[in-house]
């Protein structure tokens, strides 16, 4: 069997230190377990569990890693984080992966960013999620005006969902926030 050697490549790796830097985690302490994985409460809708993107970003696969629709299915729930016996933050990892990816115009699932995007947007905007303009925004970016338009009214009647916004102690907080984290480069956009 033919061995073939691969040149390593300065641009993946700096990729790499820019998300561990961005995730505060390092990839090479991940020595695949599988606990992250395990315990991963969307895995099953996953192409690629946890571990396996690490492993991907640890075998220098960046472009890979950042077409995975995995990074656009984790929910950051943090428990793959708090499984870990080698303290990877791997939702942060996630998260990073995600705004690189944006950043990039590497988006596997334009919906899934739309969401993202109007989520953060909105939790920007009032502290906190605002369903119905949720639904607004992400239907209007995806054209599907009228989808989900017959569960509306039930949901409105029956008090679940409200026109307007709650108001949030410490919205300007919020606000803050996210201001900081734009003039730490944290966001491209």
């Amino acid at each position: 069997m033919e061995r073939v050697l691969v040149a390593p490549n300065p641009a993946k790796k700096e990729f790499i230190r820019r998300i561990e830097r961005e995730s505060g985690t390092e990839v090479s302490l991940c020595y695949q377990c599988g606990k992250c994985a395990a315990g991963c409460p969307v895995a099953f809708a996953m192409d690629y569990t946890p571990r396996q993107v690490i492993r991907l970003l640890q075998l220098e696969l960046v472009d890979e890693a950042l077409k995975a629709e995995s990074i656009w299915i984790c929910a950051t729930c943090e428990t793959c984080t708090a499984r870990c016996p080698r303290g990877v933050d791997i939702a942060s990892l996630m998260d990073a992966m995600r705004r690189e990816a944006l950043a990039q115009g590497v988006v596997t699932d334009k919906k899934v960013a739309s969401f993202n995007q109007a989520f953060l947007n909105l939790v920007e905007k009032y502290g906190r999620v605002h369903e119905v303009e949720l639904t607004l925004q992400f239907n209007l970016k995806t054209g599907q005006l009228f989808k989900d338009m017959d569960l509306g009214l039930p949901m409105f009647t029956r008090g679940k969902v409200h026109l307007l916004p709650a108001a949030v102690k410490g919205r300007q907080e919020v606000k803050n926030i996210f201001e900081r984290v734009r003039q730490m480069g944290g966001d491209r956009s």
